[in-house]
């Protein structure tokens, strides 16, 4: 096998190479169709590698200061794992001898080819559809996070003692706590730190389900643009809901799905109806495609029977009995 230098006449298979790797990782949809590849232009030096007259690969690069900019590596895939692409890559990495880096843009199942040969990540390129980043920019900011957790029980004294003892562990100045007694079965648990921090209110509720050992949901919004609620059943997770799934982020499939709510498993637990359930966990792509998130929260609140699950520490609701704890 050698590497050369392309020719104009290795045009017509350098082109074919190039087709069969965009069938193989196509381009964005948004990128539209990709047009010819140009074997030399704008500084772009372009090399084959030939094993007995057949070109079975090839490797597009140019210079950008000190570094050099590995435009793109194909390997016909009846010949990887050959040397071939170590063989190219050695080729450009000596055209230059100036350069002190070479860096690429790599597909995820290519990086078991690149690390070994020291290479290391150094950012990330991320797209995002306009319709999505307009309608967020213009909805989540500012937005106002709150909560609350709730637990099946009417156990009002040991809640309380759990609270006393759990809620100094959480980190951050917090101006108190407040327990609801039982309305509907259900204690009310409205907490300042939790209030703010999404992450701090899912801890709380699993270690309240441990120490209980029974049904605790967790409800809130965050950054006033989506609802979210946990349900723990003896401290374990056993259902989740987002309003907007992939808000921070795309998710696998399967994750998308883990964050749609299940009504029979709601209804189990609850006593809910699992239509009313399954009408109250709506789903959007933006928060304009929703009503506004308190207005989801309180439906999710009132499917399963929970009074004052639309509120945080900062607004809690006024219940007779309730015991305020200051930390």
């Amino acid at each position: 096998m050698s590497v050369r230098r392309a020719t104009p006449d290795d045009a017509p298979l350098v082109q074919a190479l190039w087709r069969e790797w965009l069938r193989e990782s196509p381009p964005p949809t948004y990128v539209g169709e990709v047009g010819a590849l140009e074997l030399d232009k704008g500084g772009v030096t372009t090399w084959v590698a030939d094993m007995e007259g057949v070109i079975v690969g090839f490797a597009r690069a140019k210079l950008d200061a000190l570094a050099i900019d590995l435009m793109d590596i194909y390997v016909a895939p009846s010949r990887r794992r050959q040397g071939v692409g170590s063989a190219l890559l050695a080729v450009v990495a000596d055209e230059w001898p100036e350069a002190s880096h070479l860096r690429l843009e790599a597909a995820l199942d290519a990086l078991s080819f690149y690390n070994p040969l020291g290479f290391t990540e150094e950012a990330r390129r991320l797209a995002v559809p306009l319709q999505i980043l307009r309608g967020r920019l213009t909805t989540t900011e500012p937005g106002r996070t709150f909560g609350s957790i709730h637990i099946q029980t009417d156990d009002l004294g040991g809640i309380e003692r759990a609270v006393r003892q759990f809620v100094p562990r959480l980190p951050g100045n917090s101006r108190g706590s407040i327990v609801a007694p039982p309305r509907n079965g259900w204690i009310a648990i409205y907490d300042d730190v939790c209030e703010r921090d999404p992450r701090q209110l899912r801890r709380l509720a699993k270690e309240l389900g441990d120490r209980t050992g029974g049904v605790v949901l967790a409800l809130g919004v965050e950054k006033g643009a989506v609802t979210r609620f946990i349900l723990f059943e003896r401290g374990s997770v056993v259902d989740e809901y987002l309003s907007i799934q992939e808000h921070y982020g795309p998710l696998p499939p399967g994750d998308v799905i883990a964050l749609a709510a299940n009504p029979r498993v709601v209804a189990r637990l609850t006593g809910a109806d699992p239509a009313t359930v399954r009408a109250a966990a709506v789903h959007g792509v933006t928060p304009a495609d929703l009503p506004p998130p308190e207005e989801v929260l309180a439906a999710l609140a009132a499917a399963v029977g929970i009074e004052g699950g639309d509120h945080g520490w900062s607004d809690a609701p006024e219940v007779p009995g309730a015991v305020r704890i200051e930390r």
